[in-house]
């Protein structure tokens, strides 16, 4: 008796959640827009969230562009994992490494400028459904790149564009104009218990 009991109050409870999602869902009017992602915080995951977003609309065929305003050259699992989607991808790796390697601010602010350079390029490519500006954050907050350019051309994108930048520290311009902001908390990492960046898992 008692179990029939939480049955009806389980199957009552997931009746009224599911007629306050219905409706929820029902009052959305607007059904195609182009999105502007940010993915930010000082947890693990920014970048890597946004590559899964790049898996995902790959399934649904889209054209999808990358570039990487801070990571060097250096080979990661999500670029010969990609690779294998040909020209489905165009991917421009612009940076020359973290900040604190280069130690030449000019020389970060011509990447950082050339990076800019290609990401307008394939924000006017209408082929591209999908672009992921990786580590953008990270150039607007040492200002290699003009913060009010980049938001003003953000804003303007074309409206079936969906561009996602990550990061740590977006500027609050970015995260006022963005339709989506996810904040990663850094509760715990392995780094800090001595555990190296391992293939397959940081790159």
């Amino acid at each position: 008796m008692m179990e029939s009991d939480d049955n009806a109050r389980h199957k009552a409870k997931m009746e009224k959640r599911k007629a306050a999602q219905d409706a929820e869902v029902a009052s959305k009017t607007v059904a195609q827009k182009g999105l502007l992602i940010v993915h930010t915080g000082p947890g693990k995951g920014k970048s890597t969230a946004a590559f899964g977003l790049m898996l995902r609309a790959l399934g649904r065929g889209f054209k999808v562009g990358v570039v990487q305003f801070i990571k060097g050259a250096w080979e990661t699992g999500e670029r010969l994992a990609f690779a294998r989607f040909g020209d489905q991808i165009v991917w421009r790796t612009m940076g020359e490494g973290f900040t604190w390697e280069t130690q030449d601010r000019a020389r970060d602010v011509a990447a950082a400028s050339a990076a800019w350079n290609a990401a307008q390029e394939m924000m006017a490519d209408p082929s591209i459904g999908l672009l992921v500006l990786d580590e953008l954050n990270v150039a607007l907050r040492y200002d290699y790149v003009p913060l009010a350019e980049v938001v003003a051309a953000l804003r303007a994108r074309r409206p079936d564009l969906h561009v996602v930048v990550t990061g740590r520290n977006a500027k609050p311009e970015l995260i006022e104009a963005a339709d989506l902001v996810t904040e990663m908390g850094a509760l715990k990492h392995h780094f800090a218990a001595g555990v190296k960046a391992q293939a397959g898992i940081e790159f």
